[in-house]
């Protein structure tokens, strides 16, 4: 790849992603777009340099883009941040929704999908709570093929045995030779969607809780800042943020749940405060 189309691919990446990129990080952009270029026939990526300036088709862009934000995904990871979810905020929203008796959970960047199975096997499991309640699980991420595997819910024994316990697996998975399904209820419990975090996510509607775990670590500080502020304008006034162990969102806008990481509140508002931006 010349350096003036690795050049070309960051610009790009950071416009559309708000992804930076080092001088350093040509082989990772390489090996990750790599497949995406074979499956849509295209010879290089100094080919795909030149397509940049001419406009890529829609279908590869995302693809690319899913491929570049391609995060490590596993069942329950790191149990903390679900625990939470099981034991504090959902006891707390289901007292405080018992009027309209609906929930709406978002899982932003949900990538394999194993996420948001996790959201769903728990909601399951407060299933007597939630009898004649609306519950929605709206699972986004960017990229057409990792959204594909996600709906399909088929994961192999290694993927399977990492943070699933043995009766949630037995419960909600189907085997199929050396690959195991998420059962047809549990799939029909969440919408996947496309969406780039780096757009207004309003149309979205209000959510109660959303999970944002560990999309935010590959982008600069504005791009973070923009994005807190975008999850800001659609979380409830008393919903909860679930971000990655060690990120942080912006302080003016969240605060950290006591005793917990990664975990968040809205902040007490100022009055007359400004309100949370949409752009960096």
């Amino acid at each position: 790849m010349k350096p003036a189309t690795y050049t070309a691919l960051s610009d790009w990446l950071y416009a559309r992603l708000g992804l930076s990129l080092g001088h350093d990080k040509a082989y990772l952009v390489e090996s990750r777009v790599a497949p995406v270029l074979r499956r849509h026939g295209i010879a290089s990526m100094d080919v795909l340099g030149a397509q940049l300036r001419r406009g890529l088709p829609e279908d590869v862009a995302r693809e690319i883009c899913g491929a570049m934000t391609a995060n490590e995904s596993a069942f329950f990871r790191d149990i903390r941040p679900y625990a939470h979810f099981a034991r504090v905020a959902l006891p707390a929203l289901l007292r405080a929704r018992a009027g309209t008796r609906r929930l709406r959970i978002w899982n932003a960047a949900a990538g394999g999908g194993q996420e948001a199975y996790s959201i769903a096997m728990l909601l399951h499991e407060a299933r007597a709570a939630l009898e004649g309640w609306a519950v929605e699980i709206v699972a986004t991420d960017i990229g057409d093929e990792v959204l594909r595997r996600a709906r399909e819910g088929v994961y192999t024994h290694f993927e399977i045995q990492r943070g699933l316990p043995a009766r949630l697996m037995v419960r909600h998975f189907i085997r199929q030779e050396d690959r195991w399904q998420a059962s047809p209820e549990l799939r029909a419990a969440i919408r996947f969607g496309a969406f780039n975090l780096m757009h207004d996510p309003r149309p979205l509607g209000v959510f109660d809780a959303v999970f944002c775990r560990y999309a935010l670590v590959q982008l600069e500080a504005a791009s973070r800042e923009a994005i807190s502020g975008r999850i800001a304008q659609i979380l409830a006034g008393d919903g909860f943020l679930y971000l990655g162990e060690g990120e942080v969102a912006r302080p003016a806008l969240f605060a950290p749940v006591p005793g917990e990481k990664g975990i968040f509140t809205h902040a007490p508002r100022v009055p007359g405060g400004v309100a949370p931006s949409l752009r960096p």
